[in-house]
């Protein structure tokens, strides 16, 4: 059981024994969504609980718990998707498409082609920038757990964990048996990233890097929940 349409809008707090709103949610709930006291909505710790919450009577909405605290199991397996480097907001609508999804955790790396590469400054804002952006998508599609968002990482620390495929047009159909899967660069992948790492096939065309991140997640995400079946 995951928050229902019928209770309002979606948050997430620190404390779900004791729901306090951020400054910038309640803000939203108030201001842009128009809930007064007494208005209902759901909250959760994202890793996995919620609650109905009523809003109170502070001058920016308070959250007073309502109901029982929920736990929903994680899914099983983890997914993972990770995506070389690109260009402009290009990883936040990644990012954001995602964590609409469902997908668990999401990693930013850097491959042999790269075009895009982050310092160690440069880095750490776009994570945080990332990360909020799934805060965000989250909320908007009533997850209760919010995804990994991973530091900026090496193509061949990811290759090196088990399950991890990369994907490619020329790639086997898509399986849970490895359900993490690299996304190249728009350079595509190099020969030594060819041989190190099998494959998948999102799709029988070539596809930018997004649209590729965004398709296998969406195949993953309905392997998993049994939408489509693998035979």
């Amino acid at each position: 059981m995951k928050p229902g349409g019928d209770n309002g809008p979606h948050v997430f707090v620190d404390d779900l024994e004791q729901p306090e709103l951020r400054d910038e949610d309640g803000h939203h709930l108030t201001r842009s969504l128009r809930l007064r006291p007494g208005d209902s909505f759901t909250a959760s710790d994202g890793a996995g609980s919620w609650r109905v919450c009523r809003l109170g009577s502070g001058p920016h909405g308070d959250a007073e718990a309502d109901g029982e605290v929920v736990y929903v199991e994680a899914p099983h397996p983890k997914l993972t998707i990770g995506f070389a480097l690109i260009k402009g907001g290009r990883p936040e609508l990644v990012v954001q498409k995602l964590t609409e999804l469902g997908v668990d955790a999401i990693v930013p790396f850097t491959a042999e082609h790269s075009v895009v590469r982050w310092d160690a400054d440069r880095g750490a804002r776009h994570v945080e920038r990332l990360r909020r952006v799934a805060r965000e998508a989250a909320m908007q599609s009533r997850q209760v757990r919010i995804p990994e968002i991973g530091e900026v990482a090496e193509f061949a620390d990811l290759a090196a964990d088990p399950g991890t495929v990369r994907a490619d047009i020329t790639g086997n159909p898509p399986s849970l048996d490895y359900p993490s899967v690299l996304i190249g660069p728009e350079g595509g992948w190099s020969e030594t990233e060819r041989r190190q790492l099998g494959a998948i096939r999102i799709s029988s065309s070539v596809l930018r890097s997004e649209t590729a991140a965004i398709g296998a997640a969406a195949l993953l995400t309905a392997l998993r929940d049994e939408v489509i079946s693998a035979g």
